[in-house]
């Protein structure tokens, strides 16, 4: 609580805020000034800054002894954070406003089952079929009945166990899988599937608060993972890698874990890939804020784009300080509404470069 009192009013949070550009009810640094508020009692009428968008100043206070949702601050101020940390990347004061909005939505979600539009539905699903859209747990390898892949049950160990993540369940990032698998295959790499014994990495249900339901599936995970033998985790989706790097080792599962533009990279750099020259015109990289911000991975994608062949055009908003695609922290299923979508934005971005192509990392991007 003490470092909200760190903040120094720069507003580098504020300017870098894709909810607040976007005209949702969020701006980072008026929240930790709210926060600095409420810990010694009184309101935001003194705020010389911007306000929250739509929400005028001289509404909110509290104190100490006051719960500080809806008091000090409203409920769709939480929400509308995407969880991407452009806040926390620019703070020169190492403010962590991403862990103070989780934490207050992990009141709402746990003590006062107030998880706003699909929200509910989304963490229901998540406990009845361990994915989030509600699909049958069986499905989740149809998208590889033709591939033949190896499961772990069926063998005694491999080099990579390749977590598929809940992208098995969308069609277009399936296509992602295939070729991915295909990669693999090419590179003669040893390696296995969990097939129907994975289950959902649990990143949604902690970014919108439901801690239980996080660890339940964390817990389930890292019993399954500990029957089998291997020497890292490969996926392709940023969400289950931060996850299953970062935070499953609180639980016990400690494992090396790569994102699968990491280890392409390294299987380039081995020449155990033969490459034909790609020729389907220039590429702009969108860096997907679980890979970059959170665990600092900006050059594997662009090493393998170089290594076909392809020019990359960089949007302005690049690397570390890359704009947030809005898909991240339950954004799209809590769904606030702004003055504008960041999606949106982003695609000005991509215009911008005059890039023919976009490349990303991540399914939810």
């Amino acid at each position: 609580l003490l470092g909200f009192d760190a903040c120094v009013q720069c507003g580098k949070c504020e300017a870098a805020c894709p909810a607040y550009a976007a005209g949702q009810p969020l701006n980072p640094k008026k929240l930790i000034q709210d926060m600095v508020v409420g810990l010694a009692g009184g309101t935001d009428a003194h705020f010389a800054g911007s306000p929250y968008p739509g929400k005028p100043v001289g509404e909110h206070g509290g104190n100490p002894h006051q719960p500080i949702v809806d008091g000090l601050v409203d409920a769709d101020t939480l929400w509308s954070c995407t969880t991407c940390r452009a806040c926390v990347e620019e703070c020169p004061m190492m403010i962590e406003h991403v862990d103070a909005i989780v934490d207050m939505r992990r009141f709402l979600t746990l003590e006062k089952g107030a998880t706003p539009n699909n929200g509910a539905q989304v963490l229901d699903n998540l406990i009845a079929t361990d994915n989030p859209g509600g699909f049958a747990p069986g499905g989740r390898m149809n998208w590889a009945a033709d591939l033949n892949l190896d499961l772990m049950r069926d063998i005694p160990s491999v080099d990579v166990l390749f977590w598929v993540g809940d992208g098995a369940f969308d069609m277009r990032n399936q296509r992602t899988l295939r070729a991915f698998v295909k990669v693999l295959k090419a590179a003669g790499v040893d390696f296995a599937v969990l097939g129907l014994e994975e289950r959902d990495s649990g990143d949604v249900a902690r970014r919108l608060g439901d801690e239980a339901t996080f660890q339940a599936l964390a817990r389930r995970n890292i019993q399954t993972l500990g029957q089998y033998r291997f020497k890292r985790i490969v996926t392709c989706d940023p969400h289950s890698f931060h996850v299953l790097k970062n935070e499953y080792g609180a639980f016990g599962g400690e494992y090396l874990v790569q994102h699968h533009s990491t280890y392409m990279a390294e299987l380039i750099d081995q020449g155990a890939l033969a490459l034909n020259a790609d020729t389907g015109g220039s590429v702009t990289y969108h860096d997907p804020c679980y890979l970059g911000r959170y665990n600092g991975e900006y050059e594997a994608p662009r090493a393998v784009l170089r290594a076909l062949g392809i020019e990359v055009k960089e949007m302005q908003r690049s690397g570390f300080r890359s704009r947030c695609c809005g898909g991240g922290g339950g954004a799209p299923i809590t769904d606030i509404p702004g003055k504008q979508r960041i999606p949106d934005m982003r695609m000005d971005d991509i215009r911008e470069t005059g890039a023919e192509r976009v490349a990303v990392g991540c399914p939810q991007c």
